[in-house]
């Protein structure tokens, strides 16, 4: 049995060794999580509840130490993971809250002598492959609705994050979950492709890149009664119109752009600003972006953390690189970086002058890289950011309700945002467009795909 090893981003030590799972662990997972489906799906509603909410609790009580697990593994600034369990908390009991009525029976009208219903049924296994900018959020949004709904998990986290997975497993066994329901391990590639086209699995939940997703649903095609839900990439642009609040579109998009490094799948990594406005925007983006305090993410005052995967810096510099020789601009940054000769950083990075065809404007960067475009209209806005493969969301910075919703019915995107971006609201679904996924989690949506309708048609007397 082998070891996955990986390095801490900023110090470059190791931050976490954990053992793959052989053939024979996986067998030994898969028996436990097909034995307690079983009893989990006689388990009340109000059961799964009450212990949900314990295991939010005992994730909350140690959340110094998952904070600092996740800044040592993907070099998050502390006070940023702490507001990522904050929020994976909200999300975790929101969804607590509307279970009931989201997995409430729907009761037709009644027929002389007949009883019909639509009950939604637990799928069985899940197995969920969250994603390591976000290891919280990414886990959360699946393993909370898939216990409500009287699932069990395996939970395969990313192997940039793997501590997360074990303390959603213990959190769980520390509430009381009986053995089975919740069981987080580690596997390499080939190994969690197997398990998705394993029989014994019910649901496959994927966080990730697009030829990740690609994978593991080619994986879950071999079996016709198994469907994937995939969350993967963006290329998510914002467009600031004529009327905007200048200020408050400069400072949301520049934060859409570098929070968590631009590590976000919904980051926002093309602007495009109407020429009335492109001036004073660039400016001000600029300024802002200069202010930046890279550093030791264990340190309060730094905002911008360390890239987390060893890749990262050198495929942003290629992007740069090849945007300049095009005749792009860099107005700052460019460059991959270290500080006090420690890290792998990369300069937040404020491009102009950028045409569209470039790998910075059509692949996703994942990085603190912000192309800044001048548009002369919505049409011309609008047409833009439809122009690409991927479609999570989008964002418009006006004053106009109207305009907000006539661009919003044409943006090919899983979600629209007017005056901010790069957030979730755990009462709407996150779902995507084109390449960025397909299904939905969040909301009373996110329950759909963990069960199934099953009809209750019985004659009476």
């Amino acid at each position: 049995m082998s070891d996955l090893v990986i390095d801490n981003p900023y110090t470059l030590d190791e931050a976490a060794r954990r053992p793959l799972a052989d053939a024979a662990a996986v067998e030994r997972l898969l028996d436990a999580a097909t034995s307690a489906a079983r009893s989990a799906a006689r388990t009340s509603l109000a059961e799964r509840a009450a212990l949900c909410q314990r295991a939010i609790e005992r994730m909350e009580a140690g959340a110094d130490a998952i904070a600092a697990d996740i800044t040592r593994m993907m070099g998050k600034p502390l006070r940023q993971s702490r507001n990522e369990i904050a929020g994976m908390a909200k999300r975790a009991r929101h969804m607590i809250a509307i279970a009931e009525g989201a997995l409430a029976d729907v009761v037709l009208p009644e027929l002389p002598g007949l009883e019909r219903r639509i009950v939604r049924a637990p799928l069985g296994v899940v197995f969920n492959l969250p994603a390591w900018n976000y290891p919280l959020l990414t886990a959360v949004n699946v393993v909370i609705p898939a216990v409500l709904s009287g699932n069990v998990v395996l939970l395969k986290h990313s192997p940039r994050s793997p501590l997360c997975g074990e303390h959603f497993a213990a959190a769980f066994a520390e509430a009381g979950a009986p053995p089975g329901l919740v069981q987080a391990f580690h596997c390499d590639h080939a190994t969690s492709e197997r398990i998705a086209s394993d029989p014994r699995v019910n649901f496959v939940a994927f966080t990730g890149s697009v030829e990740g997703g690609r994978r593991i649903y080619a994986a879950t095609a071999k079996k016709v009664a198994v469907d994937a839900g995939l969350e993967l990439g963006g290329k998510d642009g914002a467009y600031v119109a004529a009327d905007a609040d200048l200020e408050k579109a400069v400072d949301g998009i520049v934060d859409g752009a570098c929070y968590n490094a631009g590590q976000s799948c919904c980051a926002v990594e093309r602007a495009y600003v109407h020429r009335d406005l492109y001036p004073k925007f660039v400016e001000a983006a600029l300024e802002l972006m200069k202010r930046y305090v890279l550093g030791d993410p264990t340190d309060e005052r730094t905002n911008l953390g360390p890239m987390a995967q060893p890749n990262a810096p050198a495929f942003l510099e290629a992007q740069v690189k090849q945007a300049i020789s095009r005749g792009a601009r860099a107005l700052l940054g460019g460059r991959a970086t270290q500080v006090g000769g420690r890290g792998r950083f990369f300069q937040p990075t404020l491009l102009v002058d950028v045409a569209p065809d470039l790998d910075v404007m059509r692949i996703e960067s994942f990085g603190p890289v912000l192309p800044i475009v001048p548009v002369g209209s919505d049409e011309e806005a609008l047409a833009l950011m439809n122009d690409s493969d991927l479609g999570l969301t989008a964002s418009i910075w006006t004053r106009d309700r109207e305009r907000a919703a006539r661009l919003a019915r044409e943006l090919d995107v899983g979600t629209v945002y007017m005056n901010q971006c790069d957030t979730l609201d755990p009462a709407l679904p996150w779902t995507a467009a084109k390449n960025s996924g397909k299904g939905a989690t969040l909301s009373t949506l996110g329950f759909l795909h963990l069960t199934r309708p099953k009809s209750i048609n019985f004659k009476l007397g």
